[in-house]
């Protein structure tokens, strides 16, 4: 199947760069996706939180499903899953992949930033898991994004999120080196504080969003969440850090967070 045409600027996708829709258009990247991340730690880490937390079947959106290992999960669960992502090869995986296990979802091509195909108040439990939303190329884009999950949540529907954290750049010399040319480039207004960009799965480009926690809490208040519990994991194991009330922000390696719509 042929990578989809590019689009010229004006008509790329909210919160999407050339390098994103490539990534969202190969289908290599959808076929090889479960045999790539096998075993991953982080894999394993949400995957037990989650099933830990959300033990009520309802209605569940997986926001940025990939592959859906969430979605098909959950769906074996008793839940009534909706499995959202951009990508149509990952979508096409999903309904192949539903269809052997026998379990029934909804797949639905869209845009994080841009629901409208959901009515307000739909879903009781909202996934935006492995940096979903750390993807989403530009502020405003990832703020409407959290905005949109917000407004297809029940009042006092679960969002259950994960990020990256900045600072897990301290633990070694080239992490250091990148983030003092950010904080250069951030004020000379060359880019935004936490964007970094890398080659990911021979897609050269490709940028990732780090949050700051203060950052992270706020954007989540400002959509209309309240936290209900906060997970801090190393970097590398993706275990629960120990002493986890020590400086938190600046050790974890990246957080899971529960956060209730208000």
């Amino acid at each position: 199947m042929p990578i989809e045409r590019i689009p010229p600027a004006w008509r790329m996708p909210e919160g999407v760069n050339v390098s994103l829709w490539e990534y969202l258009h190969t289908p290599r990247l959808a076929v090889e996706e479960d045999a790539y991340f096998a075993g991953h730690p982080l894999f394993e880490a949400d995957m037990r939180i989650l099933d830990g937390r959300l033990d009520i079947p309802g209605r569940l959106i997986d926001l940025g499903c990939g592959s859906g290992r969430h979605a098909l999960r959950f769906a074996g669960r008793g839940f009534d899953v909706t499995a959202v992502d951009l990508s149509r090869p990952m979508l096409e995986i999903v309904q192949r992949k539903a269809e052997d296990l026998g379990v029934e979802l909804q797949a639905v091509r869209a845009n994080l930033c841009r629901l409208a195909c959901f009515p307000d108040a739909t879903f009781d439990v909202a996934l935006s898991m492995f940096s979903t939303l750390g993807m989403i190329r530009g502020k405003a884009a990832r703020r409407r994004a959290m905005h949109e999950a917000a407004r297809i949540l029940r009042p006092g529907g679960r969002l259950a999120i994960h990020v990256h954290n900045l600072w897990l750049n301290l633990r070694d010399p080239q992490g250091r080196s990148w983030l003092i040319s950010q904080l250069i480039d951030t004020l000379r207004g060359r880019s935004e504080l936490g964007d970094r960009r890398m080659t990911y799965r021979g897609i050269p480009g490709m940028e990732v969003h780090l949050y700051r926690w203060g950052e992270l809490r706020r954007e989540l208040r400002l959509a209309g969440f309240r936290i209900d519990e906060v997970i801090p994991l190393e970097d590398v194991s993706y275990r629960e850090i120990e002493r986890p009330w020590l400086m938190p922000s600046i050790r974890a390696g990246g957080w899971i967070v529960f956060a209730r719509k208000a």
